[in-house]
């Protein structure tokens, strides 16, 4: 059992490690050296990083070792065409289903975010905005679509992360904002999942931009 809960307790750390952007995309995360720093064997180590191969979060490439998951362009983009769709139906779900209690809590994380932007908080903002995002799974009230939401999400984090380093696009990212929780407040399922749909998906210049991002961080992983 005392095995079991240090490979959940490893995996949490690393998982957040790797959303909080201390593992970039492509970085080698060494077994011999996260043993050293979680003060244990290297057995839970590798428990935990086939835990989060299986959720995406990072690939096992043979005789070269684990990193953080970096994808191509192409595999990129699908991924963020299949978050824009899972969220626009969690928003049209949302808009529906949404209890005034879960609207409330929406829209105070709403407003946090507002500050946040204004006051150019990134990192601040970027952790206000997943609690944002999972505000409206959980309207959804489907616990099946809000598990896949939330996997999503959280192998697409790193990603979103460099995002919202690109000029303005934290102030772009909450009037998006405004738009998706105007149309759940007003229970306009269409509207909200279409505003929602074209906050997510990531194509186009903000690809372009993100990809610029992307390299300015030189990862050192392979591609």
């Amino acid at each position: 059992m005392a095995r079991v809960s240090n490979t959940v307790r490893i995996r949490e750390a690393l998982e957040n490690a790797i959303v909080n952007g201390r593992f970039a995309p492509g970085a080698r995360l060494d077994p011999a050296k996260l043993a050293e720093e979680f003060e244990c064997s290297r057995t839970p180590i590798r428990d935990a990083l086939q835990q989060l191969e299986a959720s995406g979060l990072v690939r096992v490439h043979s005789k070269q070792g684990t990193f953080v998951s970096e994808w191509n362009v192409e595999e990129l983009a699908e991924r963020f065409e299949a978050m824009a769709e899972i969220e626009a139906i969690c928003a049209r779900l949302a808009a529906r289903r949404i209890t005034c209690e879960e609207l409330a809590e929406l829209e105070a994380r709403h407003e946090v975010c507002r500050q946040l932007a204004e006051e150019e908080r990134i990192d601040d903002y970027y952790a206000e905005n997943s609690a944002f995002h999972a505000c409206i799974y959980h309207a959804t009230h489907n616990g099946f679509i809000a598990k896949e939401a939330m996997r999503l999400h959280a192998m697409l984090q790193p990603y979103r992360r460099i995002q919202l380093r690109v000029r303005n696009r934290v102030k772009r990212s909450f009037e998006e904002h405004e738009a998706v929780v105007t149309a759940i407040r007003n229970g306009d399922d269409a509207a909200a999942a279409k505003a929602m749909r074209d906050h997510v998906l990531v194509q186009g210049d903000r690809f372009h931009d993100m990809l610029a991002a992307l390299r300015s961080d030189a990862p050192h992983g392979p591609v």
